[in-house]
């Protein structure tokens, strides 16, 4: 019930604040499971894809933010669910393999899956070495993938900034790409990274960003 009435009231407000361009929205299925891959710019991307792609975008998130005691904790976990946030508990040995059998379910379930493959934020806007997570999840639920390319949400939401600002955006969505009949090789390391090579080439076209080939997560910016 959340979700339809953030569809019928924050939808339309962004629509009309922001008017971002859609391309490529012919290649989104508009019902069945399918894995939105997107570069990671900004928080507001995980509004903006979902926006323009007219469905409701499961995404990975820290089971922390559900777990808050207190009104306003159960108001976040609300929030994040009607928002499609799907609770991963990171601490886990395990959660690696935890995230990707958690998305292969979503999936199983006729959902759209969100992954930002690069697996944080761009630290200065260029795109950075994609993890195989995306590959192993592609591979085992045999869903489609759909490269999205975000363009201008970095200056929607600045890093380190809270607030919104008024900028053009773009959601550039490209045509889907089946891994499913390479799941007797799921193992293979070598395929593992060709396959989320193949997803980060399609996504960094989509996007018009520079590559660079370390994981963001490793990248210190200087203050």
């Amino acid at each position: 019930m959340l979700y339809r009435m953030l569809e019928l009231t924050l939808a339309p407000a962004l629509r009309a604040v922001y008017r971002p361009t859609v391309n490529g929205v012919e290649h989104v299925p508009a019902t069945g499971p399918v894995i939105f891959a997107a570069n990671h710019q900004s928080f507001a991307d995980e509004f903006f894809v979902p926006l323009a792609a007219r469905r409701q975008v499961f995404y990975f998130a820290k089971a922390e933010y559900f777990t808050t005691p207190g009104l306003r904790g159960r108001a976040m976990a609300a929030f994040f669910h009607a928002m499609g946030q799907v609770p991963v508990e990171r601490t886990d040995t395990r959660s690696a393999a935890a995230v990707i059998d958690v998305g292969v379910d979503v999936l199983g379930q006729g959902r759209a899956l969100g992954i930002f493959p690069e697996g944080t934020r761009s630290p200065d806007g260029r795109l950075y070495r994609f993890r195989t997570g995306i590959a192993r999840i592609a591979i085992r639920s045999g869903a489609p993938v759909v490269p999205v390319g975000v363009v201008g949400t970095r200056a929607v939401q600045p890093p380190g900034s809270r607030r919104w600002h008024r900028a053009p955006v773009e959601v550039n969505f490209g045509p889907p790409q089946s891994f499913g009949h390479l799941v007797d090789q799921e193992r293979s390391s070598r395929v593992l990274r060709e396959v989320t090579d193949t997803i980060r080439t399609e996504i960094q076209r989509l996007a018009g960003q520079e590559f660079v080939d370390s994981y963001a997560a490793s990248i210190k910016v200087a203050d």
